[in-house]
């Protein structure tokens, strides 16, 4: 919970801030430096600073630092205000189940069908993955950037006792959403 008071905090102050669009560039060819530039100043300020803490872990792969950058470009496709992101955090501590289920698209629904009325903030939560992926696979990103951004809030296999190690797209997305989480 201290961890998302944080988030919250740092993104009330984020429009006081300015982007340093630079360090981004580094990382994003034109086209996702473009759907970058379409996120909200405060979840542009998020995906930096989860992009500094995997380089100062001495993270280095190209397509984990596209993911870090571009994990919630879905979120640009509707917008989601502070209030609404609290009413989701405080209903998936107080009833998780019913808050994943809300989540979930209405059936008949596109994909990339913006949701309306009271469940549009655990629908934006929930879809936003889908949505940040299909952008940027969209835009050229490679395809472990891709799985990454699609799979940012999912729980990981943590492997078995038989196999020897987890996946290396595992392992990343792991340090990503760690780096997430942080942040």
């Amino acid at each position: 919970m201290a961890a998302r008071l944080r988030q919250g905090f740092r993104a009330l102050a984020a429009w006081v801030r300015p982007v340093d669009q630079r360090m981004a560039a580094l990382y994003l060819t034109p086209p996702l430096l473009a759907l970058f530039e379409q996120m909200r100043a405060g979840e542009r300020q998020h995906s930096l600073n989860v992009l500094r803490d995997l380089l100062a872990q001495g993270e280095s792969n190209p397509s984990l630092m596209i993911a870090a950058l571009l994990h919630d470009v879905g979120k640009s496709r509707a917008p989601f205000w502070l209030w609404e992101r609290a009413f989701v955090v405080i209903a998936k501590a107080l009833v998780p189940a019913r808050a994943a289920r809300w989540g979930n698209p209405l059936p008949n629904t596109p994909i990339d069908a913006i949701p309306r009325g009271w469940r549009r903030p655990f629908a934006i939560n929930k879809q936003h993955p889908a949505w940040s992926a299909h952008m940027t696979a969209a835009a050229g990103a490679d395809p472990l950037s891709v799985e990454l951004i699609a799979r940012h809030q999912r729980t990981v296999n943590q492997g078995t006792a038989d196999q020897a190690s987890p996946s290396e797209a595992d392992r990343l997305l792991r340090v990503l959403q760690a780096a997430d989480d942080h942040n």
